[in-house]
């Protein structure tokens, strides 16, 4: 089983990206289980999202506390010792920032490690926002650094989520973040 943990900002569509992820995994025949967590303000404030995936039915039901992975949707949260606490050693973190995969040292030998800039993909397929979404860009990472899903199952969830022009846009999205992605 997979224990993926993700961190981002209200509005960066972390729960939609879990949401999207989890149906790519269905799509091939896995099972998959969202819990989100987060407060009543939920727009730029902390929002963090367990998310299990495996081949077998899953039964636990509890937060992630050791997970497997991190998915960390925005550079600042790095800084908070509570985003990368509990990291399993040999772990994996996907990182939308722009530094090197080499440069990023959160105390703890990791495996696999993919970073790019998914905020400045986000601003020139979506303009300029206060809060860029960068989900669909990170689950092109995800598809490239792991084995969890495969990027063309993730263009399904993508439109089924959100239909037509915006759907397309969001499929280019993840489409450059699988390209983007620097994996170490």
């Amino acid at each position: 089983m997979n224990e993926i943990r993700f961190h981002g900002m209200g509005g960066q569509g972390a729960v939609m990206g879990a949401l999207m992820l989890s149906e790519a995994a269905f799509a091939e025949g896995k099972y998959a289980q969202k819990i989100p967590v987060y407060g009543g303000m939920r727009r730029g404030g902390d929002v963090t999202v367990f998310l299990r995936l495996d081949d077998k039915p899953i039964r636990r039901t509890s937060g992630i506390y050791e997970p497997d992975a991190l998915i960390i949707l925005d550079p600042t949260l790095t800084k908070h010792d509570k985003v990368t606490r509990g990291l399993k050693e040999g772990g994996t973190v996907i990182l939308n920032d722009t530094i090197k995969p080499s440069e990023l040292d959160i105390g703890i030998p990791l495996g696999i490690v993919a970073t790019l800039d998914a905020t400045s993909i986000s601003t020139e397929i979506f303009g300029i926002r206060a809060i860029p979404i960068v989900n669909t860009i990170l689950m092109g990472a995800i598809a490239k650094a792991t084995d969890w899903v495969k990027l063309e199952n993730l263009f399904g969830p993508i439109m089924h989520t959100f239909p037509g022009r915006i759907g397309e846009l969001n499929v280019e999205a993840c489409k450059k973040g699988y390209a983007a992605a620097e994996v170490a």
